[in-house]
């Protein structure tokens, strides 16, 4: 009788383990979705130094009455000039959008808005990256639902499309607003 080398066994092992992995990394809901310490929380403290003149914001903003957005974007970020248009749409609905102006200098990012117009109900800016290390951000653009009582309800990583509009942050500010 032959015998079987351990050796022989060992591959179809791992690719036994490694099939098994690949199966559950696929069962998740949503494989897009990056996590976020942030959801069910209260929103992270806000640090945003002015703007220009733009009006700022502060935390007592975020525990207000309502629903609302808070968006970091950046002059340099394409992918923020591409979600743009979604942002001033939101806005003249009457959306609530606070903008955080990441990394980005403050000529920059005012002419990034004179260009393409402001969405913002007020606006600070991030020039160190501090608060978007305390929200857990992975890059700009990025976008957290904020709940009238100041709970993240939702984090949105990466430009908000029409797509993402309708199946991701209308549905999250909907249940924000508790519908």
């Amino acid at each position: 009788m032959a015998r079987i080398s351990p050796l022989m066994v060992l591959p179809p092992l791992v690719f036994a383990a490694l099939a098994g992995l690949f199966y559950v990394g696929m069962q998740r809901e949503d494989p897009d979705a990056l996590p976020s310490a942030a959801v069910g929380a209260p929103a992270p403290a806000v640090a945003v130094e002015p703007l220009g003149s733009k009006p700022v914001f502060d935390a007592a903003a975020l525990t207000a009455p309502g629903v609302k957005l808070v968006n970091f974007w950046a002059s340099w970020c394409a992918p923020c000039r591409a979600e743009h248009p979604n942002l001033e749409k939101l806005a003249a609905e009457g959306v609530t959008i606070y903008g955080v102006n990441y990394k980005d200098k403050p000529a920059n990012a005012l002419g990034f808005l004179g260009e393409l117009g402001d969405p913002f109900a007020a606006i600070g800016a991030d020039a160190s990256g501090r608060m978007g290390i305390d929200w857990g951000l992975y890059g700009v653009p990025e976008t957290f639902v904020i709940d009238g009582s100041g709970t993240v309800v939702a984090r949105f990583a990466g430009p908000i499309t029409e797509r993402s509009l309708t199946d991701t942050i209308r549905p999250a500010m909907a249940a924000a607003a508790g519908k």
